[in-house]
């Protein structure tokens, strides 16, 4: 049996666990703060973004509840990948395409979280006119027919990754043993990743039709 002195056993351990804990917390936040587009531009800009600008300590929160758990699932979990042995056409059994889809979402995943980072959060310490009006910048954005392409492919990326991860972590942590279990479980976190999902393109679709004046 695997153990816990082994170095590589708890670093899998702990990126299992960041992945869900705070990043995939962070993601169901995220995607449901952002679901509040729908609402218009003054709510969004003044009663989301205004009130998490206010947080107290909200750089301690973002280096170190964000920012540095997502770099190291993020560098580790390309680690993984360097080592991968999933070969899904020679076993195309469902576990081992899951395992595979799970490392190319990573990858894609986190192109889409940089390019999102850099039009966003980046963009509004360099142009303190983004951070003001960030649903005017988001809705200019998605106007776009490839950007909001390319956003709806990297939402569902998000959902789909958290969702097999989600899975994955409950085996193992040895929360699902069966394989029974680990079956429910796993349409559990389906219907989890799919109701994100639901809630992140309500998200994006409220950028569009929200009005841009006074909240509805």
């Amino acid at each position: 049996m695997p153990s816990i002195t082994n170095p590589h056993f708890v670093l899998r351990r702990l990126h299992s666990l960041l992945g869900v804990v705070p990043v995939g917390a962070f993601l169901a936040f995220h995607l449901w703060e952002n679901s509040q587009s729908r609402f218009g531009a003054e709510h969004f800009n003044q009663e989301v973004v205004g009130a998490l600008a206010g947080l107290n300590y909200l750089p301690v929160i973002e280096i170190f509840l964000i920012a540095l758990p997502l770099l190291f699932h993020a560098v580790y979990g390309l680690a993984i990948i360097g080592g991968a042995r999933a070969q899904p056409l020679r076993y195309p059994y469902l576990r081992n395409r899951l395992y595979w889809l799970q490392r190319v979402s990573g990858v894609g995943l986190l192109v889409f979280i940089l390019l999102h980072v850099g039009m966003t959060r980046i963009a509004g310490l360099m142009e303190p006119a983004v951070h003001a009006d960030l649903f005017g910048h988001m809705r200019d954005a998605l106007m776009s027919p490839w950007v909001f392409g390319l956003y709806l492919v990297g939402l569902w990326l998000a959902v789909a990754h958290f969702a097999n991860g989600l899975a994955t972590a409950a085996i193992s942590w040895g929360l699902t043993t069966s394989a029974d279990a680990q079956r429910r479980f796993g349409w559990v976190c389906a219907g989890v990743g799919l109701l994100l999902g639901a809630i992140g393109t309500h998200g994006l679709v409220g950028y569009l039709i929200a009005p841009t004046g006074a909240g509805a």
